[in-house]
């Protein structure tokens, strides 16, 4: 068999491995649904169980890549620690070395009776046909997922038995065996490894790999063990990739895998090549076999995990070290602190912490919007990534906070505690949608910069007045509710009054354009988007102030003074309407609140 027949057959074999692997993983995903996510969620609370929860999970799925990307999902959304993630990805370590000992199952061979029987060959095809008959012609969508199990599990094996025969001729071939010898130099083994591992995106397909090569009786200890060290760092190529866009616990759980993976390289290659100098191990020279690759490589990944588990500690202050936290990062954090759950036997106190920290997230909220104005006028990606990234802490925001004030109603409370909760849960979720509106205008300004839409200087002006008037009445709200103020109703229904006048008139202002040809139709579907979102989210600014006047008041006080603003026409409300009227005069705005 030539060279390039080898190559091709190798590569095949590989690519029907990788394959056979996924379809299997899947299937097992979609026959438990999402209850190994779910598991993972729940009971990672301490190292050890997070390291077995790992290992379990990596064992099932066949791949510690898949689950450590699944656990930078959920350190991403802030659903788990980081601190939780390390021993899980330890733990996927160990799992993923579950593969090698299945790939054995390809060797198999018999020649006659029971043993040919037993072979690999037929335990694929047996496997395959059940399979295929499931897949085809089940009617339940999980034996057609459990199909995909049994294909995926024949694919391999196919694969490995591809993969085996192709190298098979190498074992009579010197030039072969003269360029494994350059392998037993730790330095070079551990390049090939990470070399190998990080094209394959598979530590899984570089021991099966491994193991092929093996039975060319080619493969000594002094080779296979450098190669295997290689591999684990390899396998954190796919995990790095998967954290590109997450935020910076998410690359921190990234970053975990591969410190993992190195640090065990770092350690086992000290201590084996300098306990080598000294003893001098025989077994260096012992011949691998796919059985002794496997168990190579489940004892170094456990050995590993065993060196490093007292560190997890330690592994957690390095990764924040290396990727460290901005300002308003260390803010978030400590917002997040208040929250303990030592205060929820105190509803008092814990309703306390609950306003303090959602001051953060309105400060955050009215910045965003602030953002998204500058980004209408002044477009850049970076600019509008920023908005989406703050956006998400937003909604982070609303998940812990409101989890924690639902604990704390759990307690008995006062009935001015229970009113204080129900008010912060209303403005939790006024400033979420205060937030949704920042996004929304953020994305009016793509797609205007995606289609190069330019407003009409007139519509410039008209956006610049209104977004002028919509972030006063933002920072009214803002202001109200961190300081516990309802002073500022009055004065902010008058300008959201104005706001809405605004938005008729100049909705009404573009079609006339429109008609008179001063302004695209496209151009217009923009222009009454942006109007829609300013109007909503000047109601959410209105309902925050009208809750802090609730608190501070009795429900028919507030329903009182409502009606002598919007029937009665209260006269301090006619003086500040008629105030902003004037202040926000399309035809006489200067700019001065730009």
């Amino acid at each position: 068999m030539s060279g390039i027949s080898i190559v091709l057959s190798l590569l095949s074999g590989v690519a029907l491995f990788l394959f056979g692997m996924s379809l299997m993983g899947e299937g097992l995903k979609k026959v438990a649904g999402n209850k190994l996510e779910m598991i993972l969620y729940k009971l990672s609370n301490r190292p050890i169980k997070g390291v077995l929860l790992g290992a379990g999970v990596t064992a099932v799925i066949q791949s510690s890549s898949a689950t450590t990307v699944m656990v930078v999902g959920f350190v991403n959304s802030g659903m788990m620690k980081v601190s939780q993630a390390i021993g899980i990805i330890m733990g996927a370590n160990i799992g993923t070395s579950i593969t090698g000992w299945i790939l054995c199952l390809s060797y198999i061979e018999g020649n006659n009776g029971w043993a040919q029987l037993l072979s690999s060959a037929t335990i694929a095809a047996v496997i395959a046909i059940v399979g295929i008959c499931w897949r085809m012609f089940a009617k339940k969508q999980v034996y057609r997922n459990i199909g995909d199990i049994m294909m995926g599990f024949a694919i391999l094996m196919v694969g490995m038995q591809t993969m085996s025969g192709a190298v098979s001729p190498l074992k009579e071939n010197p030039h072969f065996i003269n360029a494994l010898t350059m392998f037993s130099n730790p330095f070079m083994g551990i390049l090939v490894g990470i070399a190998f591992t990080a094209v394959l995106q598979s530590a899984s397909a570089s021991i099966g790999i491994l193991q092929a090569l093996s039975m060319t009786g080619s493969i000594p200890f002094a080779t296979a063990f450098p190669i295997t060290m290689g591999i684990g760092v390899g396998a954190a190529c796919p995990v790095l990739l998967s954290s590109i866009g997450t935020n910076k616990n998410g690359k921190r759980t990234a970053l975990v895998y591969l410190l993992n993976d190195l640090f065990g390289m770092i350690f086992w290659s000290i201590a084996f090549y300098l306990a080598n100098a000294i003893v001098h191990f025989t077994f260096l020279d012992m011949t691998m076999q796919p059985v002794t690759v496997a168990l190579l490589n489940t004892v170094f990944r456990v050995a590993t995990v065993f060196i490093l588990f007292p560190f997890i500690g330690l592994i957690e202050k390095l990764v924040l070290f290396l990727v460290k936290d901005t300002q308003g990062e260390r803010e978030e954090q400590a917002d997040f602190d208040l929250l303990e759950e030592r205060f929820l036997v105190n509803p008092r106190l814990a309703i306390e912490q609950s306003h303090v920290a959602m001051n953060g997230m309105a400060k955050k909220a009215r910045k965003n919007v602030l953002r998204s104005f500058k980004l209408l006028s002044a477009f850049t990606q970076e600019r509008y990534e920023k908005i989406q990234e703050k956006e998400d802490i937003v909604d982070k925001y609303v998940g812990k906070v409101s989890k924690y004030l639902m604990k704390v109603s759990e307690n008995e409370m006062t009935k001015s505690q229970s009113k204080k909760t129900a008010r912060l849960l209303n403005s939790l979720t006024d400033f979420e949608r205060i937030g949704d509106g920042a996004a929304d205008i953020s994305q009016v300004a793509l797609e205007m910069q995606e289609q190069k839409i330019r407003f009409s200087s007139d519509g410039e002006n008209e956006i610049h007045v209104i977004k002028s008037a919509l972030r006063e009445l933002v920072d009214m709200a803002t202001a109200s509710f961190m300081n516990d103020d309802a002073g500022s109703l009055i004065r902010a229904e008058a300008l959201w009054e104005e706001i809405q006048i605004m938005c008729n008139e100049l909705k009404s202002r573009h079609i006339n354009r429109l008609r008179n040809g001063k302004c695209k139709l496209e151009y217009g579907f923009a222009f009454n988007n942006l109007l829609s979102i300013i109007e909503n989210i000047g109601s959410h600014c209105i309902n925050v102030i009208e809750a802090t006047m609730e608190m501070k008041s009795h429900s028919t006080q507030l329903r009182e003074l409502k009606r002598s603003i919007r029937e009665n026409r209260n006269p301090e409300f006619l003086m500040c309407f008629h105030e902003y009227e004037t202040k926000y005069d399309v035809s006489t705005f200067q700019g001065k609140h730009k």
